[in-house]
Parts: structure tokens; sequence; C-alpha cells
């Protein structure tokens, strides 16, 4: 399921949270005083959550607190450079300087309504910010964390255990088998919506070895071969989505583990009637899923899915 006309870094590149136009400078986080240099510059800037983790925006522009409005007292986790060297940073308990008419969305709307890179900025700084919200006690002795590494490390100050930001893999495929692809559907989505098979990787297993086992727990499809597609940061809380295609070797499904509520093969044809009578609804566009499915009908049919979208009932 080759597509000629791009690769996979600039398939990921159009998936939703992935386009960061931001140099992270790691090698600077140990660097306390390029760090002090960087906080003090008049062309820093900060990214701030409230307490529901919601961020300040202005239409549709993500609103970013500068060096004059910024509190020059509270701690703050370095970024990384935008381009033209101004420093960012995720700033803590910093919302209440926010301008007082700023509207405060969530990052799922974030994604949808943000320009990618202010979506992708902000993915970076809430996955951040959720592993330090999750991570304040060593996991071996339980001792109080501190952060360091200008946010991205947590040092236990009893036992000296280093901690790292966590990343959960899971892998996302389409599936085809010929002229059809599968999707299926959970319990407790919307009626009518089908998606992509995924699910998490586990220890000690290859991202193929993975395809092939979460498609045959969820649906009793035997995967013959997997390529991957393109990657999406996923911070809900710390994911990190891996896309692949895949061919399957029969059509049998058999809903082995309880996971999904119906699978089923759709050909294009089926996809496009079924989305415009609104008989069918996607994943939102705001997931690698759409992404995955969408590159399945254009490779397979010629059909672009947002032309299809624009016809479709308004769910």
């Amino acid at each position: 399921m080759s597509d000629s006309r791009d690769s996979s870094a600039a398939r990921s590149r159009h998936n939703t949270f992935a386009a960061l136009e931001l140099e992270r400078v790691s090698e600077h986080r140990d660097d306390t005083q390029w760090l002090a240099a960087q906080r003090a510059s008049p062309h820093a800037q900060f990214v701030v959550f409230d307490a529901e983790g919601r961020a300040p925006v202005a239409g549709d522009r993500l609103l970013l607190l500068d060096a004059a409005t910024a509190p020059g007292d509270v701690a703050v986790s370095f970024l990384g450079l935008r381009r033209g060297g101004a420093p960012v940073f995720l700033l803590r308990n910093g919302s209440s300087r926010a301008p007082l008419d700023a509207e405060w969305i969530g990052l799922r709307e974030a994604g949808t309504r943000l320009p990618p890179h202010d979506a992708g900025l902000l993915a970076y700084a809430r996955g951040l910010a959720n592993w330090q919200d999750a991570t304040r006690y060593c996991s071996c002795c339980g001792g109080q964390l501190k952060l360091i590494s200008a946010g991205h490390r947590a040092l236990c100050t009893q036992c000296e255990r280093l901690h790292f930001p966590r990343t959960d893999p899971a892998i996302i495929v389409i599936v085809e088998h010929e002229d059809a692809c599968l999707l299926g559907r959970q319990a407790l989505w919307r009626p009518r919506q089908y998606s992509t098979l995924a699910g998490f990787v586990e220890p000690g297993e290859s991202l193929e070895d993975a395809v092939r086992r979460e498609v045959r727990e969820e649906a009793g499809i035997e995967v013959i071969d997997c390529d991957y597609h393109s990657s999406q940061p996923w911070p809900f809380p710390a994911s990190l989505m891996l896309g692949f295609t895949a061919r399957a070797a029969a059509r049998e499904i058999h809903l082995a583990d309880g996971e999904l509520e119906d699978a089923r093969w759709f050909t294009a044809q089926h996809i496009v009637e079924s989305v415009r009578s609104g008989e069918l609804h996607l994943s939102s566009p705001l997931s690698i899923s759409h992404r995955l499915i969408e590159h399945w009908l254009r490779t397979r049919s010629g059909i672009e899915l947002m032309d299809v979208l624009r016809t479709a009932p308004q769910a």
C-alpha cells in the first residue's frame, strides 16, 4: 500500500500534533547558565495551562505569555527554540497571567482548530506536564522526586535514581484483503462509528509482532505482511501512535478478546456510499486512524476522503 507521492516522514508531518517547528536543543538542558540566559531573554515565550489542562487561545491561535508577563520567580521547563532563536518554556501555575478575554480550550479541540505548529507545541507541553504531574515519587524506594534537566528528568532525592518521561508505544493499523479494508468499533463509541484497529506494544515485542497480535486478538484475522506508514504523538496522557498498513490472509472474522463490538470489511465504494448516506462515521480527522483510511482510499481507488466528507451529512 505504498504511496509514491510522499515518504513516511512527510506523512507523519500531516498527522495532528506532529508538525512541531521547534528545535529541542536537549544538549543545553543541564547548562544552568545558558538556561538562565534564555529565561531572561526579552524574546522568551511561555506555554500555560489552567487547572483543567486547557490552554488560552485568541481566535485560532495559541496565546503564549511573553517575558514581561510571565512571573520570574516560578519554575519553568525548557521546551526548545523557535525559528529565529526565541526560547519557549512550559510555565506551571501561570494561567492567571493570561489575558482576561482569552478563550480556554482542551487539547482535542486545539488539534482540530489551531495551526499545526501551535497544536504540536501544545501537545509537547501537555505531554511533558502530564508526566511531571504523574511522576512525583520514586517507583523504587518511594522517595520524593526533584525535576532536573530543565524539567525533562526527575531525580530521586533518596536513592538518586533517574526517571525519564514515559511514552507508551501503540500500533494502529489498516488491514486490507484484496479490495476491502478491515474496520472495527467499540461499544462505547457513537452509533455507526468504525475505526482502524489499535493496541499497545507489549514488552519484548517488535512493532510488526504487535500488529499481528492485536489484529488476531481483536478480529481473529491473520496478518501476513505489514509496513510502517507514519506516527503521531498522542498525549492522552502519554502515547505514541505508530501507524501501519497490513495485508490479511483471509476475511473470516472472529471477535476474540471482547475489545470490539463489531468488525467488518469495507470496500472503497462501500465506505463512500455509507459515509455519504450517514450510515458510517469514521474516526475524527484528529486521529491517525483517519489518515490511514484516507491513505487507503486514495491508493486503492483514487478517491479523496475529504471530498467524500464534504458531501456527508453533519454528525
